[in-house]
């Protein structure tokens, strides 16, 4: 098959699992075709089978204070559908994605019918879609794709409940985890020398948003750092990066805490680590916290949105209320101080993220683009 993928190309989840997903199809022997203003952070410089497009942004347009970056992209999706043949263009995230390919399909000639899939990933729906300048499109490109899938059950039903969609049928397909690139390592201190052997290190990664409580994350590192020596790795960067390192001033933890910024893969610094932490207010699958219990990790989190679907309470991690950071800094404690407990929810999380394997997801996709071109 011929397959387009449009996806945010900046850190965060929707566009490293639209990558990845680009990644695995073109293994099986599928072109791909991306689609998107810059090259997705998790796109190499050449893979078989890949091929970038790059949504043209040079333009002027004296009468339009801001430039229409989604007719823009319309046109590039009808351009490279029709030059390279597409089958289907799947989309992630509803918007602007899922309404320029709406256009683009509907500029394709009769004889050649494009298929349009969109992929819901959390945001687009829990508060994009839903503000008013947005809402109707929203709802509107939904209900016109010719299939729509989501990554959890909590986001379908979220989907539903906000935008009613009696015109479509929502798929879930979870997101997954390529188990070759992440997995656990028989000796973490000698992957990277963030801490001494008997240090335990907490990490967390995301794109730094007030969703993901990055300065939450230090504050219930503090609590941690008070009983026993720990280091603590943060990775990405985002809005929320100078709160989180003006808190790691103030409570003094300079010599304890790294900021590693923005990193392409992250495996090496999980398999490094001993605790993943993420204290989100928001998430509708926890991506960052799947990629982490592939590599051994036990998970200290959030119980909201679909993390719960994602990590098993009281065996792959702890879950809790987003507030409860004396909660979370008492289960990260629980598992660092025995040894034994923790060995055993780290084999717990190895085989819970087993079943999110690329191997298990990637085909459903397959599936569903052979079913929509089949209509």
């Amino acid at each position: 098959m011929r397959i387009g993928i449009t996806c945010y190309p900046t850190y965060g989840g929707s566009g490293a699992v639209a990558t990845e997903l680009g990644l695995e199809l073109a293994k099986r022997g599928h072109e791909i075709h991306v689609i998107s203003y810059a090259s997705p952070f998790r796109l190499p410089g050449y893979a078989e089978n890949v091929y970038f497009h790059a949504v043209d942004l040079s333009g002027t347009y004296p009468l339009l204070e801001y430039f229409p970056y989604s007719l823009a992209l319309a046109v590039k999706q009808h351009e490279v559908a029709v030059r390279e043949r597409l089958d289907v263009l799947h989309v992630h995230y509803a918007v602007p994605h899922a309404t320029a390919a709406f256009l683009a399909r509907e500029m394709m000639p009769e004889e050649h019918p494009l298929k349009l899939i969109t992929t819901l990933h959390g945001t687009d729906i829990t508060l994009v879609g839903q503000e008013k300048s947005f809402f109707t499109v929203t709802k509107f490109a939904i209900e016109r794709s010719d299939a729509v899938t989501a990554v959890s059950e909590y986001l379908r039903e979220e989907t539903y409940k906000a935008f009613g969609c009696d015109k479509c049928g929502i798929t879930v397909i979870n997101n997954f985890v390529d188990l070759e690139t992440y997995r656990p390592i028989e000796n973490p201190a000698a992957c990277h020398k963030f801490a001494p052997p008997d240090v335990p290190v907490m990490v967390h990664t995301s794109n730094f948003r007030k969703l993901k409580h990055v300065p939450d994350v230090v504050r219930i590192f503090a609590k941690v750092r008070q009983e026993i020596p720990a280091v603590l790795v943060l990775v990405g960067d985002g809005p929320d990066r100078p709160t989180a390192e003006a808190v790691v001033q103030e409570l003094g933890l300079e010599d304890d805490v790294m900021f590693l910024g923005k990193l392409n893969v992250v495996a090496d610094v999980l398999q490094a680590s001993s605790l993943f932490v993420l204290p989100s207010t928001s998430e509708s699958f926890g991506l960052g916290a799947l990629e982490a219990m592939a590599c051994g990790l036990p998970v200290i989190a959030s119980n909201v949105g679909g993390l719960p679907e994602v990590v098993v309470d009281g065996e792959t991690g702890m879950l809790h209320a987003p507030d409860d950071l004396d909660g979370m800094a008492r289960s990260a404690l629980a598992l660092l101080t025995d040894r034994t407990r923790w060995c055993r929810f780290r084999e717990a999380a190895v085989a819970r993220a087993g079943e999110f394997s690329a191997d298990r997801v990637v085909p459903q996709y397959e599936t569903l683009y052979e079913e929509v071109i089949r209509r």
